[in-house]
């Protein structure tokens, strides 16, 4: 049918037309902004999945630096202990040197004042309450500490640390309490500060011995629970890297598939402009019969 007033033709090509031009836009937009999900209508539910697995890969990075600063804490604590370890040595040292007979009292005074000093060390890395080491006074701020977390007190519940994304997965370190047993006994005072243990003390090797081994326990435990840490690091990583991979699935444009279908539409739009043309043109047909009249 022949026609002035509507143009079916023009209709349908402008149509195809404004079509193409959009996914032409659509893909446009993915190719320039890395992302198969420019709108929330682009894909609702990947849209969703997505946004869940982002916070979930947040959560794992908390953890992962969670995990990674209690792993500093516990190498601190085993630095300290192995300093304690070799002022021990020292120490069981300085007690034989004072059984030598061939000593004389000015001489095993000179080895208690390296003994004392040595003491003195350990006690200010320990600290504690006067309660709890004696003392004229108790130390407050011991040099064994990790940003402000005493090392080496009393602590019944331990540390407790999260070691995963989800609620409830934690980890309990337990306390290194080297204030009481047989560390307590080295470096105890009265309550004039004059320590309990002295290097002429008949027990002063075997306390020392077993202060030493006392370190060496808690050590093996704190090693454990470092184990356990590096572990859960790992793991973490493993999870945060095939998380990240599952959100590029969803959102991230294949860009070699989308420059295909922008080549596409980019030559369907060429072709549906050309074709508007020609279709606008169909008009003239009725002009030429009216101009046969």
């Amino acid at each position: 049918m022949s026609v002035i007033n509507t143009n079916i033709t023009a209709i349908a090509a402008s149509r195809n037309l404004n079509a193409s031009q959009e996914m032409l836009g659509r893909s446009l937009s993915r190719l320039s902004s890395g992302s198969k999900i420019v709108n929330p209508s682009d894909d609702a539910a990947g849209l969703a999945v997505s946004e869940k697995l982002g916070a979930q890969t947040r959560r794992i990075k908390a953890a992962v630096t969670n995990v990674q600063n209690t792993i500093s804490y516990t190498q601190t604590a085993d630095g300290f202990m192995s300093g304690m370890t070799k002022i021990l040595s020292r120490l069981s040292e300085l007690a034989i040197l004072a059984k030598d007979v061939t000593k004389n009292t000015t001489d095993i005074a000179l080895y208690q004042q390296e003994f004392t000093a040595l003491q003195d060390q350990l006690r200010a890395t320990v600290g504690g309450t006067t309660a709890e080491i004696g003392g004229t006074a108790g130390i407050t701020a011991p040099l064994g500490a990790f940003n402000g977390i005493t090392l080496f007190g009393s602590n019944g519940a331990g540390l407790t640390v999260t070691i995963g994304q989800a609620v409830g997965q934690e980890m309990i370190i337990g306390d290194s309490n080297l204030r009481d047993g047989a560390m307590g006994g080295i470096i105890t005072q009265s309550s004039s500060g004059a320590y309990s243990l002295a290097i002429d003390s008949s027990s002063a090797i075997g306390d020392i011995t077993a202060a030493i081994q006392d370190v060496a326990t808690e050590r093996a435990s704190l090693g454990a629970s470092q184990s356990r840490l590096e572990l859960a690091a790992t793991t973490l990583q493993v999870e945060f890297e095939n998380l990240g991979a599952a959100i590029s699935r969803i959102r991230d444009v294949d860009v070699a598939e989308e420059s295909t279908q922008y080549a596409k539409y980019n030559i369907l739009v060429q072709s549906g402009t050309a074709m508007l043309a020609q279709a606008n043109q169909t008009p003239r047909t009725v002009l030429q019969l009216l101009q046969g009249q």
